[in-house]
């Protein structure tokens, strides 16, 4: 039996690695593109509750984008409780930067939540512009990410990135690229970018939409209970017939510091049940499938020990060197992998045990535990 289960494993992350649209790969980066002829318009979005630890970074490198055409930033002051949005207004008005608007959500209505809300605030703010670049306020722009952005996206409808997360914690290097890596396995770049496929995803700290794209896929509306919105969104667009595309940033960072285990262990079990659709069927599939595709091998290993299983793991770690080379970490860390893949699994049924409990997807003093 344990020979069996070995080279089930073997067999397995052979079909991952070379069938699954290279999803370990991190060559799915901007695609260069002809400076347009003219410029379109861009309103950048900001939705912004308590981010005032964060501001400070992140809305000066905003403001300082060099944009040939027209464009601005609105941040949406989402019933801060920190100052968020005076600090934004000081950190606004400076010289030669773009133009910033601060504005506030009406009272939140049933259905939404509140993220949403406040970014339909936002491009309702924007008016008829060509563009909206939706951006989190934890998300750090370097200089030239906005032309660069809107030059790529040619033909697409919406073009995401998926920021570069902090790493300067052992835990934010243990947990971060595995994150990553656990995404591009979920929706594997190579297929979002693909015309043919049906797989839309997008990573929302940083998603540039074409105006007439979001009003075919009914707006900001049309995802309004969403917790996990980004994707919502990519389908949304995609299934009113545009174009996505996903790929590794190089030059947009997420600073938002996950210090301990426990912030992150927030982050990830606030949204991990709702990806499963609140499915308790889904859940015990999920558990099993992590079990099988990366507890099994180095257990196998080491209770055998059995040789497929050794060569399933040490392929689960090859497939982890391109992420851990895109963070500057040790290619060891793919070893692991089991590990974190415990940690991930634990996080989950902890999601699903907060959803029983009525907690739900909660996030800075809301909770939505009905979507």
């Amino acid at each position: 039996m344990l020979t069996v289960l070995g080279w089930l494993t073997l067999a397995v992350w052979l079909g991952l690695a070379f069938g699954h649209g290279w999803f370990w790969r991190t060559d799915q980066r901007l695609p260069p593109s002809a400076r347009p002829a003219e410029w379109p318009s861009v309103a950048v979005v900001v939705p912004a509750r308590d981010e005032a630890a964060v501001l400070p970074a992140t809305l000066p490198a905003l403001l300082a984008q060099r944009y040939p055409g027209e464009a601005r930033v609105i941040l949406v002051d989402d019933d801060s409780t920190d100052g968020t949005g005076d600090l934004a207004r000081r950190l606004g008005g400076v010289p030669d930067a773009l133009p910033l608007t601060v504005v506030t959500p009406d009272p939140l209505p049933a259905g939404w939540t509140g993220k949403l809300w406040a970014v339909a605030r936002g491009v309702a703010e924007a008016g008829a512009v060509d563009f909206v670049l939706l951006t989190d306020a934890d998300i750090e722009h370097g200089p030239g990410s906005l032309e660069t952005l809107v030059a790529a996206c040619g033909e697409h409808d919406l073009v995401s990135q998926m920021a570069v997360l902090r790493t300067e914690t052992p835990w934010e290097r243990l947990i971060g690229p595995a994150f990553v890596y656990f995404f591009a396995m979920l929706y594997p770049f190579r297929r979002v970018n693909n015309p043919r496929s049906r797989v839309a995803a997008a990573a929302g700290g940083c998603v540039l939409v074409r105006r007439r794209a979001l009003e075919r896929a009914g707006g900001v509306a049309a995802v309004r209970g969403a917790v996990i919105d980004d994707v919502a969104l990519a389908r949304a667009v995609s299934a009113a017939g545009g174009r996505t595309w996903l790929g590794f940033a190089t030059n947009v960072h997420s600073v938002r510091p996950y210090p301990r285990l426990t912030d992150l262990w927030q982050m990830i079990a606030r949204t991990a049940y709702t990806q499963l659709r609140h499915s308790p069927f889904v859940l015990a599939g999920t558990v099993v499938g992590l079990a099988l595709v990366f507890l099994a091998p180095p257990a196998l290993t080491f209770a055998g020990p059995s040789w497929p299983a050794l060569a399933a793991w040490v392929l689960m770690a090859a497939t982890f060197v391109p992420i851990a080379r895109y963070y500057r970490q040790w290619p060891v860390l793919g070893v692991l992998l089991p590990v974190t893949a415990l940690l991930y699994t634990l996080m989950t049924l902890d999601s699903a045990r907060r959803h029983f409990a009525g907690r739900g997807a909660g996030w800075k003093g809301r909770n939505y535990s009905s979507t």
